[in-house]
């Protein structure tokens, strides 16, 4: 991108999807900074391992006995506890260089797709009648697992937008490594719509099990998602998911768990409460808003009409 081909006010907004890149890795780097160093922690201690592997590859975990047959099966190259391990530590080290905007595009672009894997591998249970002598999930998995997919949507937001300010990658690779390979009005659909879901989710099928709530009430989850998807005063409702964020993580910080383990329950929170500041700064574009899509259909009936009296 050459200074000759952008006006002043171009390099402007340029500038300030640059700030929102760096919200946003700060944000996403600390879930995985977080859950990362939780991992290796409890992985790398002789007395606590043994119960994180059970809790990942449990009726509650998440490896359904398909993909646990798959990737731990007789010719398997990694044992339970190695695989765990091989992934926390990338988790820790990938967290670490999106914090400090080293290789971003990379890693959001694996990111992005890998987090579906949590979605396709979780073991769950939805037929009717059926019984299962243990415990495990109840609702179906792209609804457990919502928070990852806004996770995937976001990741994809940040792969388009580059490393964003103050970012190792800059330094290394020049300005390519931070210029936006698509327009605020696409990125901000697929931000408004990555955040909305969740709350959609939640207060739609709130008090139904494995449901995500972050102990809001549901008519106020429905509205918020609604007006996110909607384009409805967007910078608003960002606020107001930023609210919801501090207000879920100050009611579950506890002292009777270590720091680690409170940041481990509330990481993806981070990364919410980013997303809920991009949209309060930023917007969420004018594509596909109520307004775009009523004005795109008016368009669409008056040109009929023009054609049809020609």
């Amino acid at each position: 991108m050459s200074k000759s081909k952008y006006s002043a006010q171009s390099f402007e907004a340029y500038a300030e999807l640059d700030k929102l890149a760096l919200i946003l890795r700060i944000g996403i780097g600390s879930v995985f900074v977080i859950g990362g160093w939780n991992k290796l922690y409890q992985l790398l201690s002789s007395r606590l391992k043994d119960k994180i592997i059970a809790s990942y590859t449990g009726t509650t975990g998440c490896s359904n006995q398909f993909f646990t047959d798959w990737m731990f099966g007789a010719d398997a190259l990694f044992t339970q506890w190695g695989f765990l391990t091989a992934l926390s530590a990338f988790e820790l080290i990938s967290g670490i260089a999106l914090l400090v905007g080293l290789m971003v595009r990379p890693l959001a672009i694996i990111y992005a797709f890998l987090m579906w894997t949590f979605v396709v591998s979780l073991p769950v249970i939805t037929t009717p009648g059926a019984e299962f002598a243990g415990k495990t999930y109840l609702a179906p998995a792209l609804f457990v697992q919502v928070r990852d997919i806004a996770l995937s949507g976001m990741m994809f937001v940040l792969y388009n937008l580059g490393s964003g300010a103050h970012s190792v990658d800059e330094r290394l690779f020049g300005k390519s490594a931070t210029e936006p390979l698509v327009n605020w009005e696409s990125l901000g659909l697929l931000m408004r719509l990555s955040i909305g879901i969740i709350f959609i989710i939640a207060g739609f099928f709130a008090g139904m099990p494995n449901i995500k709530t972050f102990d809001i009430p549901a008519f106020f989850l429905v509205i918020v998602g609604a007006g996110l998807v909607a384009g409805i005063s967007v910078r608003v409702l960002g606020a107001v998911v930023m609210g919801f964020m501090i207000y879920y993580i100050m009611t579950k910080l506890t002292l009777s768990k270590s720091i680690i383990g409170n940041l481990n329950g509330i990481k993806r929170e981070f990364a919410f409460f980013a997303g809920g500041l991009v949209l309060a700064l930023k917007g969420g574009g004018r594509r596909f808003t109520l307004v775009d899509i009523y004005e795109r259909f008016s368009g669409s009936i008056t040109s009929f009409k023009q054609h049809q009296k020609t």
